[in-house]
């Protein structure tokens, strides 16, 4: 059977997972009375919760006699990591851009490296029935995009298709027909060339792994040449063509509509899944054993971000989650970086804290929120950035290209905070129904946390997008966050009279009847200091009876501190203390005289 393999890339929410819902759909890949889900690659919970795409997944369909492998990506900048890898598995891009919105920085991230490696794109301009459509504009920007990308010239002779993929269609004008998906599916036989593969035995490089609990480690990646079998022995090189392991192949899988069916041979060009091995992962050449070299694999991207995942030690550890030991915390961690090549684990000395390293503050929260479902315990510090160093020793720290597109009420405060981040302001301009797009190069340092504080300023309306872009001379100090904390100076369950009273003080985090325990953040302080407070006094009672009726005791509700907010909020002597039910904030020293204690010796090491 002829065969075809493209990815779908574009930036998030431009709607790449609703059109490889139609794509299934409309190629027969599921019954006539089967009940499939909105989104349905979007496989797990917190996909599905938060509406994005965090692991690259590969589904297939027939058309007209050719078999159309096709990959779906993430388009979170956090999760680009996902996307370098499976370039390297297929011969054609479809990037799909938003008729509004234009291409934007995850777009040009993606398209920079599949021009790169000699793709040749197909540009689909999505959502051409948006009021605020662009079309013609929009068509330009990709075209302006790609030669700015250094394009050859058989990459800027791209073909464009207009449509709605919610609504189902595709066409080679904006205005249609809109009759379905037959004019992308034929254009993809047309534009996008048969699989490259070469002579000589069974080799394949491995870019997806999982963990299936009845056939143990499943690689999934492109067969470069030969064809394998079921029982066939193969072995596995690493990078250098240092041999890792060899074994037998127990299952080869292969991806038919949304399900995974066993075959009995695997042939160059395919995409497939092996399974039999134990150790071989992503990046590594699975081959023959007469095969010596390997296949070189696409360098990934630096981590620029790191956070310390810390064992769990406040006085409630260990009540909500059973998964609290280092060893555990390890053992998951290292786990996961097996497969997630961006991330980066390192052990610390004390072998009770570990640092993680990854692409962004949304990739580590998700690595959090992942764990905590799965029953683990952890205390998880601020995320701090990962500097380096140039020949001459100077420091040097992660920039980003910013893009801010915001109401043009709210530019004025938008800018101002910018510019007190250390961001340069590179270019301002309209984009259509009084908004303006605003684009920056900042410090990654001043961008952790921001993304909430923006949304206050500008009443919820702005759309922040960001992208690494290189390390830069350091730019000196940004200032964090001006507020002290409230903190719990003891041990029990919060009381609601005694929150009442401390209202003016600030605005709480706890509820009544919440656990609380000495060095517990229970609010934030209106002024710069720290202040200890009693949130378990409860009210006096005598037998006397007065003339004052009780004043009813009516609280503000509390703020509500989620993973990602809390992360950001907190400062370097704090922690975020992660539970499988409940998310506190702590200091990370919890004693009120070793804290004084630390603090001196702090400003006599710094004096």
């Amino acid at each position: 059977m002829k065969l075809r393999n493209i990815a779908i890339i574009a930036h998030v929410d431009h709607g790449k997972t609703t059109l490889v819902d139609k794509l299934l759909q409309q190629s027969g890949a599921f019954r006539e009375n089967q009940r499939v889900e909105e989104r349905v690659m979007d496989s797990n919970d917190l996909e599905k919760e938060r509406g994005i795409t965090i692991l690259a997944k590969v589904t297939s369909v027939v058309w007209k006699d050719t078999r159309v492998n096709i990959v779906d990506t993430p388009g979170h900048a956090d999760f680009g990591g996902e996307v370098e890898r499976i370039l390297s598995m297929v011969d054609g891009v479809i990037v799909l851009v938003d008729a509004a919105e234009g291409p934007m920085p995850q777009t040009k991230f993606v398209v920079s490296k599949a021009l790169k490696i000699g793709l040749r794109p197909i540009v689909a301009i999505n959502k051409v029935d948006r009021p605020d459509a662009r079309i013609d504009e929009v068509v330009n920007e990709v075209f302006d995009l790609f030669a700015a990308l250094d394009a050859t010239d058989e990459q800027l002779d791209f073909p464009i298709l207009y449509g709605s993929g919610r609504n189902g269609w595709m066409a080679n004008s904006p205005e249609g027909p809109q009759d379905g998906m037959a004019p992308l599916f034929d254009l993809v036989l047309q534009h996008v060339p048969e699989p490259r593969t070469e002579e000589g035995a069974f080799s394949m490089l491995g870019t997806l792994l999982e963990a299936n609990p009845f056939l143990g480690r499943i690689v999934t990646g492109r067969i470069a040449s030969g064809t394998v079998k079921p029982n066939q022995s193969i072995k596995v090189l690493d990078r250098t063509g240092k041999v890792v392991e060899t074994g037998r192949v127990s299952k080869i899988l292969a991806f038919r509509g949304l399900e995974r069916q066993p075959i009995e041979v695997g042939e160059a060009g395919d995409i497939v899944s092996i399974a039999g091995l134990t150790k071989g992962t992503v990046s590594d050449t699975f081959c023959d054993p007469q095969v010596e070299t390997p296949i070189q694999a696409q360098p990934i991207d630096p981590p620029t971000v790191t956070m310390s995942f810390i064992v769990n030690d406040s006085p409630l550890a260990g009540t909500e989650g059973d998964k609290v030991t280092s060893r555990m915390i390890r053992d998951r961690l290292f786990k996961e970086a097996e497969g997630n090549i961006t991330l980066k684990i390192e052990e610390a000395a004390d072998k009770d804290s570990f640092y993680v390293s990854g692409r962004g503050e949304l990739q580590l929260s998700i690595l959090i929120e992942t764990m905590r479902r799965e029953g683990f315990e952890i205390a998880v510090s601020r995320p701090r950035v990962v500097f380096e160093k140039d020949e001459d020793g100077n420091l040097l720290e992660p920039i980003e290209e910013v893009v801010i597109d915001v109401d043009e009420e709210h530019s004025g405060v938008v800018v101002q905070k910018m510019s007190e981040r250390k961001g340069d302001m590179l270019e301002m301009r309209p984009s259509g129904g009084n908004r303006l797009r605003l684009v920056f190069h900042a410090p990654t340092r001043g961008l952790i946390g921001y993304q909430s504080e923006l949304l206050t300023d500008t009443r919820g309306t702005a759309i922040m997008n960001r992208l690494f872009k290189a390390y830069e001379p350091f730019k000196g100090e940004i200032p964090g966050r001006r507020n002290g904390v409230l903190i719990s100076n003891d041990q029990g369950e919060a009381v609601a009279y005694a929150l009442w009273n401390l209202e003016d003080r600030g605005p709480m985090m706890i509820e009544p009847g919440w656990k609380v325990y000495q060095g517990m953040i229970v609010g934030e302080h209106n002024r710069e200091n720290d202040l200890e407070v009693n949130v378990l006094k409860g009210k006096k009672l005598t037998n006397i009876r007065t003339t004052s009726k009780d004043e009813a005791v009516r609280l503000t509700p509390p703020i509500r501190m989620t993973l990602e907010r809390s992360l950001a909020w907190i400062q370097d002597d704090e922690l975020v203390e992660v539970t499988p039910k409940s998310i506190r904030l702590r200091k990370t020293v919890l004693d009120p005289n070793d804290r004084k204690r630390a603090e001196r010796t702090k400003e006599a090491l710094s004096a």
